[in-house]
């Protein structure tokens, strides 16, 4: 039993949680919501629609991560994250900090060489995925002239080939 309370105290000197109530100062009455606002924002209670508050003593910590939370805190009082982090979002905010940790000239050539990569991307939709696009839409509007000549109702060449009417109307207007 003892364990438990030293434990539980432990804790407590880590990380102490606040709940919003909120108090009258001439009457110390709690603030209540009316039956309207109840209604409104589908709780009965006050602190329901503010935010907790932690305060987390960083300085009682040890540097040995037992938890995601204890990763976090590993960060904020020492600015190092480990390379496979499993608290969510720490991996970002690891990149994050490498970024910012560089010098100048390696920020220079990091950025050169993100913008670079970026360049690659469009490049290759450029050339693949749009040109593939502009393909499909080719043999589309072939297949549509085709069964046009072979005299297949509109409707169903906009079903075979998945083009639009106006698409349909300018090839029947253009052949």
């Amino acid at each position: 039993m003892q364990r438990k309370l030293i434990s539980f105290d432990w804790a407590i000197k880590r990380i102490l949680r606040n709940k919003a109530n909120f108090i009258g100062l001439h009457n110390k009455s709690l603030l209540q919501l009316n039956e309207k606002q109840k209604q409104l924002y589908k709780t009965e209670k006050v602190e329901k629609l503010y935010p907790e508050f932690y305060l987390i003593k960083i300085k009682n910590f040890n540097d040995h991560s037992k938890d995601t939370l204890d990763e976090w805190i590993n960060f904020l009082k020492n600015e190092e994250i480990s390379d496979h982090p499993k608290a969510k979002g720490l991996l970002k905010a690891k990149q994050t900090l490498d970024y910012l940790k560089m010098e100048e000239s390696e920020r220079l050539d990091y950025n050169h060489y993100q913008k670079s990569l970026h360049e690659q991307a469009s490049a290759y939709e450029a050339t693949y995925v749009i040109g593939s696009i502009e393909g499909e839409k080719r043999k589309a509007l072939e297949i549509a002239l085709k069964s046009l000549e072979l005299g297949l109702e509109v409707e169903t060449i906009k079903i075979i080939t998945g083009l639009t009417d106006m698409e349909l109307e300018s090839l029947i207007n253009n052949r």
